[in-house]
């Protein structure tokens, strides 16, 4: 049994990193088609339409930023997010920010809670990048 702190933040870490990079038997079922020119731009409407039907309540990516307060702003916000999509859509680069996410480990309620295998992993994203994959 580990009992130091640096042994304990290692193992979880280990653990955490492992179960993060695990192949998903959904991981081979997406597909996209390719398209060869310029890419089309987002139109207002979309974003409007994906930020109505957002989930609400949920816990927050990195920047604490939450769907409420997307919403909250309205036509500003919903221009905001709309020239965000297409910025990433022309540059062909997403915000480093998105590359980043927190992982909190949650308990599955069996097996040995000291053991890190009882534990499942929730990524928390930002609620903006989620949007962008609706």
């Amino acid at each position: 049994m580990i009992v130091d702190d640096k042994g304990i933040k290692d193992s979880w870490k280990e653990y955490m990193e492992k179960l993060m990079t695990e192949e998903n038997e959904l991981d081979h079922k997406i597909s996209a088609v390719v398209k060869e020119g310029p890419a089309d731009c987002i139109r207002i409407a979309e974003v409007r339409a994906v930020l109505k039907k957002m989930k609400k309540h949920k816990s927050p990516g990195l920047s604490g930023l939450v769907t409420e307060m997307i919403q909250a702003t309205g036509d500003t916000g919903t221009q905001w997010i709309l020239d965000l999509y297409n910025g990433i859509v022309k540059e062909g680069c997403i915000p480093e920010d998105w590359k980043s996410s927190m992982v909190l480990p949650i308990y599955k309620g069996k097996g040995d809670p000291m053991q890190c295998g009882s534990y499942r992993g929730i990524k928390l994203l930002e609620h903006a990048q989620n949007s962008a994959a609706d």
